[in-house]
């Protein structure tokens, strides 16, 4: 391993950005990969919308972004920076510290800008193939395609000696599981295809789930649908009516749907509906990554293995994930795994032996079951403070007070104690002050 890298870093987002700018602060030469025109990943608002609008015709062309239109984020501004560059309020801008996805955008594209990472970035490429040259080379194969017209597209092929994977996790939905829900005549979605809620207007629509967009499109179809009833999981949930809304109730899962419009809920509820979203979450997805099976995306959703939730053991370190599905700082987590990414191929950072990697990734398995905890590789809800202090040790860096006490846990607190309100209600300032005192 030399001194500078030539890597290919695959997105544009978040996570492509601040692994760029750590890769070219430690000398790599940086090339990145962006399929849209322009950056942001998920935070490039799109209008259009899918053709499948659950999105499960593999041959569907893909709409990357899963925003709608009225989004604000679900994370106080003051966590979602960078180390060194904080997601601060601009004048011109969206002041308020749960902004619209605007203001990320553009919190984005001047971090972009003000790190000179635009040069580095080949807009219109999508890339559709990643593999290893051979099995006694670290060097990779990074196909791309650009479009020349319409019909037509052009393919390139170029060697990289490190690949940086970063496209995100939020373009491939994972689509709820009942009896009859092929052959239910009314209309479904999955919420990567909701973008205003006008075509619902005096609809009965039936939302599935309960994270942060089922909550935030509910709110915002009630005041023009004409029935919303939202189906949890979970056991021995009991029809109510939701509080302050005269049209929407909260109902049991689904138990079937049936070709008359009909759908049944486990509560023994029925509704005539006419739509149906899925708010049903992700599924991760490397569509061009070839490994000849030793990087695997299980029917868990689990992505493996992968030491540290970055370097498959058997590829390291020339092939990485950046970008985890972590909800408390995900910047700065992201901008810590892409740190060490970058010192690891600069030959600052060591890692350990194969076997001593494949071991822990095995130990982090048994751990998550035992304790009953969801598998997915890139989710660190439950481990994210551990993880944080082990890169801090890592790289040397002494982390804020408040890296200690923000977890997804004490966020899910504050969100439950404001309500749907949650945003404009919550004192920001007198928690964060909480957040970083010492004790």
């Amino acid at each position: 391993m030399g001194d500078s890298c030539k890597v290919a870093v695959i997105g544009g987002g978040i996570a492509g950005l601040v692994s760029a700018r750590e890769l070219q602060r430690e000398g790599h030469q940086v090339t990145v990969f962006e399929k849209a025109d322009k950056i942001g990943g998920t935070w490039l608002y799109d209008s259009r919308v899918e053709t499948d609008l659950l999105g499960l015709d593999p041959n569907r062309e893909v709409v990357h972004s899963s925003l709608y239109k009225s989004l604000r984020v679900n994370l106080p501004r003051q966590i979602m920076g960078f180390l060194d560059y904080p997601f601060v309020k601009k004048q011109g801008g969206d002041p308020r510290h749960f902004p619209g996805h605007q203001e990320v955008l553009r919190f984005i594209e001047d971090f972009a800008r003000n790190f000179g990472l635009l040069e580095l970035i080949r807009f219109g490429h999508e890339v559709v193939r990643v593999e290893r040259v051979d099995v006694a080379s670290h060097e990779w194969i990074v196909e791309s395609r650009t479009q020349e017209t319409e019909s037509s597209w052009e393919l390139k092929a170029e060697l990289f000696e490190a690949v940086v994977i970063c496209n995100g996790n939020t373009t491939e939905p994972r689509i709820a599981a009942f009896p009859g829900r092929d052959t239910w005549p009314g209309l479904q979605m999955h919420s990567h295809n909701y973008r205003t809620p006008e075509q619902f207007k005096n609809k009965i629509v039936v939302l599935i789930g309960n994270g942060p967009s089922a909550i935030d499109i509910l709110k915002e179809l009630a005041p023009v649908a004409k029935q919303v009833h939202q189906a949890i999981r979970g056991t021995g949930f009991q029809l109510k009516k939701l509080e302050n809304r005269d049209n929407a109730w909260q109902h049991s899962t689904i138990a079937c749907a049936h070709k008359d419009g009909r759908v049944v809920f486990q509560d023994e509820s029925i509704v005539v509906a006419d739509a149906i979203i899925h708010c049903t979450g992700y599924k991760f997805h490397f569509p061009f990554l070839r490994t000849n099976g030793i990087v695997n995306v299980d029917d868990t959703n689990r992505v493996g293995p992968l030491y540290k939730h970055v370097f498959p053991p058997s590829l390291a370190p020339w092939l990485s994930f950046v970008g985890p599905n972590y909800e408390g700082a995900p910047a700065v987590v992201m901008e810590l795994q892409a740190r060490w990414v970058a010192k690891v191929l600069s030959g600052k950072l060591e890692l350990p032996r194969q076997e001593e990697m494949m071991y822990s990734v095995e130990e982090q398995y048994r751990e998550m079951e035992k304790n009953g905890w969801p598998k997915p590789t890139l989710n660190l809800q439950h481990s994210g403070l551990e993880y944080i202090g082990w890169f801090a040790a890592q790289l040397g860096i002494r982390p804020p007070n408040w890296w200690k006490k923000i977890t997804f846990w004490s966020i899910l607190k504050a969100r439950s104690h404001y309500g749907d309100d949650y945003r404009d209600a919550w004192d920001i300032h007198k928690w964060m002050q909480e957040m970083d005192s010492p004790n």
